[in-house]
This record gives structure tokens, sequence and C-alpha cells, in this order.
């Protein structure tokens, strides 16, 4: 019973990530309608910039925090801009394989500046253990704590903000947003530049624990069975489903063989996929032909 309880918190601390990167995920989808396959590389190129700002540059801590969080924020616009912006009426297949596309950029630019070493951050985040019910690693904790906060501020800003209803109303028909008064173009980069801003987030968590490398990249990957399994257009289902895979692969790695973690997730994604398609909180659409 220990050992479950111990497996259970370390794998809903994980799935805070996970649901993190997920959002990001999600808000691209939700507004432009286009499954980004170059998220786990932005969170590799946040863990970077930060390692560049505050180690090869020497920028106090804080500052270079900041902004590394800007300058993803702007790259995601600057992605937007010049990569999709321009395939807008084109076939959602197009829009995907520009994604990939900028995956492998942003993969070939990490690998000629950083030449594919793994780099170590300073520890600006407390390290240790906390024992309660179960041991709790005081690393992953924080990014759990950081995830939910922004969790709620995003919950805030959609239902409160004027900017946050311009998205959903264009999530829900770019054309009659459009007709409204919303400004399309902006939402877009807006969103673009949001989704970015939390993958540098997840990224330089993930870099404060394991290290600053290309292969932060992968977890992108894995985030693939978060986002499909609570639905692609549901932020509640970014949550549930980033603290499922994070328990699931828990539990496979403490009960099973830790290898098996890189393929769990995608069996249950299956299981899921036969019996509910649109995913544990997503829209089911019936379209007529």
């Amino acid at each position: 019973m220990t050992d479950l309880l111990q497996f259970l918190t370390s794998g809903l601390l994980v799935g805070g990530i996970y649901a993190l990167i997920a959002l990001g995920m999600v808000l691209i989808f939700k507004a432009t309608g286009v499954f980004n396959f170059a998220s786990g590389h932005l969170v590799a190129l946040g863990g970077f910039i930060v390692f560049f700002l505050i180690v090869q540059i020497g920028l106090p801590i804080w500052i270079g925090l900041i902004c590394a969080i800007l300058i993803a924020a702007a790259a995601g616009i600057l992605i937007e801009r010049f990569s999709l912006r321009r395939l807008i009426g084109q076939s959602m297949m197009s829009a995907l394989m520009a994604t990939l596309a900028v995956a492998y950029f942003l993969q070939g630019l990490m690998l000629a500046v950083w030449q594919g070493k793994v780099y170590s951050l300073p520890k600006f985040l407390p390290v240790g253990s906390v024992s309660l019910l179960a041991t709790i690693d005081v690393e992953l904790l924080w990014p759990f704590i950081v995830s939910m906060i922004l969790f709620g501020a995003f919950a805030i800003f959609f239902a409160k903000t004027k900017l946050g209803l311009g998205m959903r109303a264009t999530a829900e028909d770019h054309q009659l947003a459009r007709l409204k008064g919303v400004n399309v173009k902006f939402i877009f980069s807006l969103t673009w530049a949001l989704a970015a801003a939390l993958s540098a987030i997840a990224g330089i968590l993930l870099a404060h624990r394991l290290g600053v490398s290309s292969s932060l990249a992968y977890v992108g990957f894995r985030v693939i069975p978060v986002v499909l399994l609570g639905g692609l257009e549901s932020i509640v289902g970014a949550i549930v489903g980033g603290l499922i895979i994070g328990v699931i692969e828990s539990l496979v790695a403490g009960y099973f063989n830790a290898w098996l973690t890189s393929i769990a997730p995608f069996i249950v994604l299956l299981i899921v996929m036969i019996i509910k398609p649109e995913g544990l909180f997503g829209q089911k659409r019936i379209e007529r032909v």
C-alpha cells in the first residue's frame, strides 16, 4: 500500500508537467485547428535559452527566467507569422507538415549552437524531499504547483477577459469571429506566443531537474497521448490526461519495468480511442456528407 501511494504521488507530480505542455498544444488546436508537433522542441528551446541567458551571458537568475519566457513567446509569434499564416485556407496536412518542419529546424538550430551537449542550470528552486504519507520530491512538487497555478490563471483569462473571449470565439468559428470584429490573425499570434511561453516554462522546470539537452524535445512526443486522451479541444482534458498518463507511467515503472513507460501511455490511448475516439473530454462532432 505504501508503494502504491508513492507511485501515485510521483505520477501525479510528473503528470502536472505533461499537463502544462499539453495545455499549449490544446490552445493552438482550439484557436487554429493545427496540431503542433513542434511543441517538444519548444520545450527544449526554452531550456537552452535560459541556459544561454543565465550561464553563458551571466544575467541574474530571475531576470534570465523572465527574458527566456519572453524570447520563447516572440519565437512563437515568428513561427506563426512566417510558417503557418501563409497556409491559412490550405489543407490541415500542409499545416501539420509545417509544424514538423519547424520541429526539425529547431532541432538543427539547437544542435548547431549547443552541439548536442548536456548542460546544468544553477539551482533556483528548493531541492530535497518532504515525507508526508509518501515521499515527495520537491523538484517535482514545484513544477506541479506552477502548472496548477497557470491552469487557474488561464481559466480566469478565458472566462473574464476580452482577449480570452476572443480566443474562445475564434476557436468556435474563424469566419464568424471575424464578422463580430475579432482580429483573428492577432488571436493566432497570441495563441502561439502563449503556447511557446508555456512550453518554455515547462522546459525550464524540466531542465532544472534533468539538465539542458535536446532530449527534452522528446517529452513533446510523450505528451501526444495526453492531448488525445483528454480531448484535442479540452483544457480540462489536458489536466486530467496529463495526470492519468503520469500515474500510468509511474505504476508501470514501479510494478513492471521502466522501459515499458514509453509504450504504456500509447496502449492506454489506443484503448480509449477505440471506446471514445474524441477523448475523455473532447467534443463529438457530426459532419454531414
